[in-house]
This record gives structure tokens, C-alpha cells and sequence, in this order.
């Protein structure tokens, strides 16, 4: 099972209390009128699904508060937790 902290709530829950949302830190186009099919296309569904380290959205649904985490999608252990809107951690030196 995985427990994840609420940066809102200060509490660690079960995934259950939790709703995926995707990566985190997607940038919204602009002008979406002005994308061909396969720009809009990428936009929606291409992400970077990388091995180790991913940054997603998660939403707690006990304070309806979407945040951000770092995930080391090998382990599945969550790195870190922040509040939605501040920039990625440094993780590097974090571990130091």
C-alpha cells in the first residue's frame, strides 16, 4: 500500500484518499487554435513516462487539493510532496 502526505493537510493516507492526475508541471499551449492535430495530440496524450524519477499531480479527495509529487517510479516510493504551483524540488540536494 502506498502512503502519501497531503502538503494542504499535513496527514499521510492510504493511495485510496488519493486521485491520480498526471504528470505534473504540463505547460497549457497558448493558443490551441493555432496547434495542427499532431501538436494537440501530443499535448493530450504524450508524456514522458520515465524510469526513475517522475513528477505527477495528485488530488487529495478528503480537502479536494490538488499537489504535486516526486515519485521514483522503479521503487513506487514518493519522494517528496509540495503544494500545486510552487517549482520541482531539487531532489539532488535534498539527498545530500
Amino acid at each position: 500500500m502506498l502512503l502519501i502526505n497531503c502538503p494542504y493537510c499535513e496527514e499521510t493516507l492510504p493511495e485510496l484518499e488519493f486521485a491520480y492526475a498526471g504528470e505534473a508541471h504540463i505547460d497549457r499551449p497558448a493558443d490551441p487554435s493555432a496547434l495542427t492535430d499532431e501538436e494537440w495530440r501530443d499535448f493530450l496524450f504524450i508524456r514522458t513516462n520515465a524510469r526513475g524519477t517522475h513528477f505527477e499531480r495528485w488530488r487529495h479527495i478528503g480537502c479536494g487539493r490538488f499537489f504535486n509529487a516526486a515519485r521514483d517510479t522503479v521503487s513506487d516510493r514518493f519522494l517528496t510532496t509540495y503544494k500545486a504551483g510552487q517549482p520541482r524540488p531539487d531532489l539532488k540536494e535534498a539527498a545530500e
